[in-house]
């Protein structure tokens, strides 16, 4: 496998000069011991998607009441819906996504070993183990590290939701943190000059501050949290110039679009999502929250999944209409499912060990499932998948060099999926 230093590019250099010397006076193709596979034997994907829209509920979406309904005593009062796609069903709580399930795959058969909220949530977002030691990056910062920026005037990565301990950037450059925006009908704070201040003002104030800093940026800017500090501002500053700002604003979009879509937060962060994806940014998140239903699960569930349906049809249909589905990878997942078994509350509880997830575009099958659970949801009784292997998969979409060892600045090596593989048989 191919290694980076993070912040150490030579180093890679290096390594395919010393690769490529020992090939040509040692008589050797390689020497994985020593040196790891050379950078042109690393195995990259070809890509099918160009972006990613990841739909997040957050605290455990029940799977058995959504995507894996099931009979009898632990499908409680919820039915299971017939759907687009042949022989497969959907909670009913879901009817519009029923409409639209001929666009996508369905994973049956994820599986994780962390059953608390935060560490859950970390697990997905990352393919690591929440430690007190180490940040690591997300799935979109990932992204924007071997793929870039797909529009150098706006984010890489934009979250839009109210978590408060998404993992962001990890150990890499703070330029690989999302953006986050609380409430996609608010567009973005604070972009715009301050009144009265000329375009020609700001940039003379700009050159006096570039020129108060030169001596500084002369000792130190080569220092990687200097350098990352200075892209961050310099980023901002040209995004605040961006036409593209005009993505932000939903007022733009028809107000029956805007109405298909749900006023909720969710359905409005959806559009949003689509209209920053068409505009380059190569990652965006829409977190849903509230889905810890210990307690009423057949009260809280339908309310949310009116909201996540509503949402997740539409924007799927309108990815589809523009033909932007094709390369757009729109990913629905959670930390965990629900205990199959109701408890005394009427509710479900944690349960990592079997639940559920969907992919839509990005050339994946289309009305597919993949993987099972038993009859109960309890077990998964065909083609585990594990968290890195669900994250491994998107990142093979993506086009991500799965194999390739990053270090963080403490020298750690680390992969994008860690040891997950990925699962290439939900593609076309």
């Amino acid at each position: 496998m191919s290694r980076v230093f993070l912040g150490q590019t030579d180093e890679l250099h290096r390594r395919r000069f010393i690769a490529t010397a020992a090939k040509t006076l040692l008589g050797v193709s390689l020497l994985p011991e020593i040196f790891g596979r050379t950078w042109a034997a690393e195995a990259t994907p070809a890509a099918r998607a160009k972006r990613i829209i990841y739909l997040y509920m957050d605290g455990g979406m029940s799977h058995v009441d959504t995507l894996d309904p099931k009979q009898g005593e632990v499908a409680g009062p919820t039915k299971a819906l017939k759907t687009s796609a042949d022989g497969i069903l959907l909670g009913e709580y879901l009817p519009r996504t029923a409409k639209v399930m001929h666009l996508g795959t369905l994973v049956r058969s994820l599986t994780s070993n962390q059953g608390a909220h935060e560490q859950g949530n970390y697990f997905m977002h990352t393919s690591y183990q929440l430690r007190g030691t180490i940040s690591h990056p997300s799935l979109g910062a990932w992204r924007s590290y071997f793929k870039g920026f797909g529009n150098e005037s706006l984010p890489g990565s934009v979250y839009i939701g109210n978590a408060s301990r998404h993992p962001g950037a990890g150990f890499f450059p703070p330029n690989h943190a999302p953006l986050f925006v609380n409430n996609p009908e608010n567009g973005l704070r604070d972009v715009q000059r301050q009144a009265g201040l000329m375009a020609d003002e700001q940039a003379r104030r700009m050159k006096l501050a570039t020129d108060l800093d030169a001596s500084f940026m002369k000792d130190f800017g080569t220092q990687r949290t200097v350098a990352a500090q200075t892209e961050v501002y310099d980023g901002a500053f040209k995004m605040m110039a961006s036409r593209d700002l005009e993505a932000f604003d939903l007022t733009r979009e028809k107000p029956a679009l805007r109405e298909a879509y749900g006023k909720s937060p969710f359905g409005q962060g959806c559009l949003l999502a689509r209209r920053l994806t068409e505009r380059g940014v190569g990652y965006v998140e829409v977190g849903l929250h509230g889905w810890d239903t210990h307690v009423n699960n057949f009260v809280v569930t339908p309310d949310l999944c009116a909201e996540l349906d509503r949402g997740l049809a539409t924007l799927l249909t309108d990815l589809e209409a523009r033909g932007l589905l094709q390369d757009t990878l729109v990913v629905l997942a959670t930390e965990f499912g629900r205990s199959p078994r109701i408890n005394t509350n009427l509710g479900r509880d944690h349960y990592p060990k079997a639940f559920a997830g969907a992919l839509f575009g990005g050339g994946v099958k289309r009305g597919f499932v993949y993987g099972a659970t038993n009859a109960t949801g309890e077990e998964v009784e065909s083609s585990a998948m594990t968290i890195p292997d669900f994250n491994a998969t998107i990142g093979w979409a993506l086009g991500l060099p799965l194999e390739q060892v990053v270090y963080s600045p403490t020298q750690r090596p680390f992969r994008m999926a860690d040891k997950g593989k990925p699962v290439t048989a939900i593609f076309a």
